[in-house]
């Protein structure tokens, strides 16, 4: 007879399974924690550090410095086509391009993808993502990043993206998948209200 007391013992096969399903669980949840709603308010303008600078070639061919968007609000955001988080993100920049770059922002995307898929140079790397820019209707300029950009800003994940006052500094960083659309948007508003 079992008393209300007895602990169903677990053996073989079954702990293994058990202790396997609770490292799957421990791996996953940090991940699926990371993409909820990644909230961030303005830094108060007296605290907010200068935006780092950068010389990067877009799609163009031509030069871009972060410089060249002084005056405006800027997303800057870093990516890479195989990164599904940010592919996720992709569409609310559009949006965002679309709705508010007559009113003084820009966005501009940076693509990680020679670091982030291990290929050899920039041509390789945007064989892939110049296709994907059609495909997906990327309306704002993207440039080709690099191991000086990644160390410049310190990533150690992606996406990562932040948004720049007029004066050039950084007001907001978002690292990882910006789920909450109207909390980006709301903070465009707001450096755009800034004199």
């Amino acid at each position: 007879m079992r008393s209300e007391f007895t602990k169903p013992v677990i053996t073989g096969r079954l702990w293994v399974a058990a202790c396997g399903l609770a490292v799957v669980i421990a791996s996953v949840t940090p991940a699926l924690y990371g993409q909820q709603d990644k909230h961030a308010s303005l830094t108060a303008p007296e605290s907010r550090r200068p935006a780092p600078a950068f010389e990067l070639i877009s799609e163009d061919g031509k030069k871009m410095h972060l410089a060249d968007y002084r005056g405006k609000v800027v997303l800057l955001n870093f990516w890479a086509t195989d990164c599904g988080g940010c592919v996720l993100e992709i569409p609310s920049f559009i949006e965002f391009q679309k709705n508010y770059r007559e009113k003084g922002f820009v966005a501009v995307g940076v693509a990680m993808d020679i670091s982030y898929d291990g290929l050899k140079n920039a041509n390789e790397a945007w064989a892939k993502v110049r296709p994907f820019m059609a495909t997906k209707g990327i309306n704002y300029r993207i440039a080709m990043g690099d191991d000086a950009i990644s160390k410049t800003y310190a990533l150690n994940a992606y996406p990562a993206t932040y948004l720049i006052d007029k004066s050039g500094r950084v007001a907001v960083a978002y690292v990882g998948v910006v789920v909450d659309k109207d909390n980006v948007e709301t903070n465009i508003k707001g450096l755009l209200s800034e004199r």
